[in-house]
């Protein structure tokens, strides 16, 4: 969506590069403050109920397309667990991230498949949000299924953190599509908002 916004407006490529830089940062660095701020209200569980990180990294995928949403998706488990772990807390916890990795990416490129479709049409915003959010849980229980003998996880504690998580999938599912129609429309200068 967002390429397609930069190419209608006649940016320079290496503008397009400072600017996509900049809403990845962004968009990384709300995948680390969100988290944080959940966990301060609602405590430990609340992560697990409300998914925070999902949010900003389905949202990247939804405006930046594939590449731009992996990159995301890869960056935002990485710079959490970096920076919490300097503090003392790590989040994701160690055994955690490689899963929470593969999870995020996959989010991230899944709403970014749709990225020129929401372009065109926003309403597309709902089953890009909705795939990316079921695809990367999905993941997260098969590859944990298929790891368990590497990992202190089984797929009934993943079952059980994915019915536990129901709540803020519903809750993104509902919210997000809206907010990635607003960013459209703050993008779009034409006035055609559909």
């Amino acid at each position: 969506m967002f390429e397609n916004v930069l190419t209608c407006k006649g940016i320079s490529f290496r503008m397009k590069i400072t600017v996509r830089l900049l809403l990845l940062a962004g968009i990384v660095v709300l995948a680390v403050l969100l988290p944080q701020l959940v966990h301060a209200v609602a405590g430990a569980e609340g992560g697990v109920r409300w998914l925070p990180m999902y949010l900003p990294v389905v949202l990247g995928g939804c405006i930046l397309g594939v590449r731009w949403g992996i990159g995301a998706g890869l960056l935002a488990p990485i710079t959490s667990f970096i920076i919490t772990a300097a503090l003392g807390n790590p989040m994701p916890a160690a055994a955690r991230l490689p899963f929470m990795i593969l999870e995020s990416v996959a989010m991230a490129a899944v709403a970014g498949l749709f990225s020129r479709k929401i372009a065109k049409n926003a309403r597309f915003a709902f089953p890009a949000v909705l795939a990316a959010l079921a695809g990367g849980r999905i993941l997260f229980f098969f590859s944990v299924a298929v790891f368990q003998s590497f990992t202190p996880f089984t797929p009934a504690a993943v079952w059980g953190q994915i019915q536990t998580g129901l709540v803020g999938l519903i809750a993104q599912a509902a919210l997000l599509p809206w907010a990635v129609i607003a960013f459209r429309r703050l993008l779009r200068a034409d006035g055609n908002n559909d």
